[in-house]
């Protein structure tokens, strides 16, 4: 039995028109600079967020300068507003990290406070998830495209943040993405098979995922990946949707396909912790209920694995 996603994933929401011409004309940016608005977003990958993270807390652009500084990247225009993101240095926040984010509730406020997109990217309206999600994919492309991979000369930004050119031998670079797939496998009746990373908190489960090889189509891709981590055939592979997901520069490919829960799961020693099958009512029920479950916590709302799961959940 076969399903479709209920909703777009958290991530792949995007409201703002992000056409490239605008990103090199000086002269339409110089217009729209005056009433523009700035995201900050500070080292740890976390933006100012308020009303129960449902929006993010952005600035006028004319605080910052008479033009967009030099790190600045353009995200895109909406209804004449330009919106822009500027990193901060560590020392520009007071607030620390919390230990072990990637997993991290926190308790949200109606006053500003910091998060970053695991914590938030769910909660966000269309427009700010599409923003926040764009600029934390390109301030980490900035991080590490400082040098050439030609000549290892210095590297400086152009194009309002979306190219960078070698200041020695002229070459451009653009931001990049890696592919990956993800995949829910269920019995094609009310089985999913569900696996726990080696490192996830204990009873953290999910679907199954992996980087897709150079000359790897995304279907062949599927098929490895999930015999390497569970040992398992699967068939009927299709396709879903897709979500970036920009830790630090990854496309989430999603696809569902069968396979028979009566062959043995043999897992891939130092990758997968767990894996088990499990019924559609202990899903739902977990779902519904985050902890009801002994030893069935879901992956977090901000991922497409959660809006696949959910989607399998409600199609039976």
């Amino acid at each position: 039995m076969s399903f479709e996603l209920v909703e777009l994933p958290a991530l792949s929401r995007f409201t703002v028109d992000r056409r490239e011409p605008l990103r090199g004309d000086a002269e339409r940016l110089a217009q729209l600079w005056p009433k523009a608005r700035v995201l900050t977003v500070d080292a740890h990958g976390r933006t100012l967020v308020a009303d129960q993270a449902s929006r993010v807390v952005d600035r006028p652009a004319t605080e910052f300068g008479d033009g967009p500084p030099d790190t600045a990247v353009l995200l895109g225009e909406q209804d004449g507003v330009a919106y822009w993101a500027v990193p901060l240095t560590e020392d520009e926040t007071d607030v620390g990290a919390p230990a072990g984010r990637a997993w991290f509730r926190p308790e949200l406020t109606d006053e500003p406070q910091w998060l970053d997109l695991r914590a938030c990217g769910a909660l966000l309206d269309d427009t700010g998830a599409g923003l926040f999600t764009s600029a934390v994919a390109l301030f980490h492309w900035h991080r590490s495209a400082k040098f050439c991979a030609v000549c290892g000369g210095g590297t400086e930004s152009i194009k309002a943040g979306w190219a960078r050119v070698c200041e020695r031998c002229g070459r451009e670079e653009y931001p990049r993405t890696d592919a990956a797939v993800i995949c829910l496998v269920h019995d094609g009746a009310d089985q999913v098979l569900l696996a726990r990373g080696e490192g996830w908190p204990e009873g953290r489960y999910s679907v199954l995922a992996g980087f897709v090889e150079a000359g790897e189509s995304l279907e062949a891709c599927v098929a490895r990946e999930i015999e390497e981590e569970v040992g398992v055939e699967v068939a009927d592979i299709r396709y879903l949707g897709s979500q970036p997901w920009p830790f630090p520069r990854s496309l989430m490919v999603g696809f569902e396909a069968v396979a028979d829960p009566a062959e043995p799961l043999r897992l891939a020693d130092g990758e997968i912790a767990q894996a088990r099958w499990v019924s559609r009512a202990e899903v739902r029920q977990a779902l519904a209920e985050p902890g009801s479950v002994p030893d069935l916590l879901l992956a977090p709302g901000a991922s497409i694995a959660y809006r696949m799961i959910q989607s399998w959940a409600a199609a039976g």
